[in-house]
């Protein structure tokens, strides 16, 4: 796998505290990547103003942009004065996901950076929030920056799923190692493996008297763990560090990244859209908002945005 040298930060126009950029400048440093910045702006009530011509409109948005790339600079300047080269980039667009990740795309970026915030569970089914939108659909790792620092020999948490045997899971499983083993070495982090293996059907447990609930679940605990472990050694790390939990993987992942103190976790992201997601969703999106630190999203290997399409 190749080390992140293209990244594109996600510039958050209410703040002048870029938590994403100082991230971002952090990953850069050990290999010398390229950044930019980039900020997606839209006032529909410049569109809405119908007394002007279309010209004078597009003056407006000039100039709004304008302004925007001069406070940009102002953000910048600290960076800039320590030697650091930062790239601009701002455009008018009323979709901010679709930018980002259209940009992305035609730039061949690595890395996806952005601050995140906690999001309001009802209006997240009617209006998805830009930091699910680019986990779904932006073929890109994507970094959902929060506010907990990389310590020097901390840990790095990654999710993964071995309940199934197929080829894709376990290309995935072993993507998301993989670049859990590149960032650890930048930062000299020791990896862990998280899994959540389901409990025991509370139908079978009532519909079938003499069914055995306890050694069902002993037995789900141990395949999962014999897989966990396998996948562990296959990639050097120590079985101390696999992390084996009943429940759910929206509950476990982000209590373990607790109770070890993990600076990042990273998992694995399906690309579901449509209804389907609006219904179930995919667990990155279920996590972000219990986690206290930073989401690495990961597609698989050849995943094609739908928007490359469009």
């Amino acid at each position: 796998m190749t080390e992140y040298q293209k990244l594109l930060v996600v510039i958050d126009p209410t703040t002048d505290t870029q938590a994403a950029l100082a991230r971002a400048v952090e990953l850069s440093i050990p290999n010398k990547a390229s950044i930019t910045v980039f900020l997606s702006i839209y006032d529909f009530s410049y569109e809405m103003t119908s007394i002007v011509s279309h010209q004078e409109r597009e003056a407006m948005r000039g100039g709004v942009i304008s302004q925007r790339k001069a406070w940009l600079e102002d953000v910048l300047t600290n960076y800039r004065q320590e030697g650091i080269t930062i790239n601009t980039n701002v455009v008018w667009h009323n979709r901010p996901f679709e930018s980002i990740i259209l940009y992305a795309i035609q730039g061949s970026y690595d890395l996806i950076v952005k601050g995140t915030h906690e999001h309001d569970k009802f209006k997240s089914v009617i209006f998805t929030p830009t930091d699910w939108h680019l986990m779904r659909k932006a073929p890109v790792p994507v970094l959902l920056v929060k506010d907990h620092d990389w310590p020097v020999a901390g840990k790095i948490l990654c999710a993964i799923n071995v309940g199934s045997e197929d080829d894709a899971h376990q290309a995935l499983n072993n993507r998301i190692i993989e670049h859990a083993i590149q960032l650890a070495a930048q930062f000299d982090a020791q990896v862990h493996l998280v899994n959540g293996y389901p409990g025991t059907p509370v139908n079978l447990a009532i519909e079938l008297p003499d069914f055995d609930s306890y050694a069902y679940t002993e037995t789900l605990r141990m395949q999962h763990e014999q897989r966990v472990h396998f996948l562990a050694s296959s990639h050097a790390i120590a079985v101390d560090c696999c992390h084996i939990i009943e429940g759910l993987a929206e509950d476990v992942i982000p209590d373990v990244a607790k109770q070890i103190d993990a600076e990042l976790v990273i998992l694995g992201t399906v690309g579901r859209t449509g209804f389907s997601a609006a219904l179930i969703g995919n667990t990155a999106e279920h996590v972000i908002d219990s986690l206290n630190c930073d989401l690495l999203a990961i597609k698989p290997e050849g995943y094609r945005s739908p928007l490359a399409d469009d």
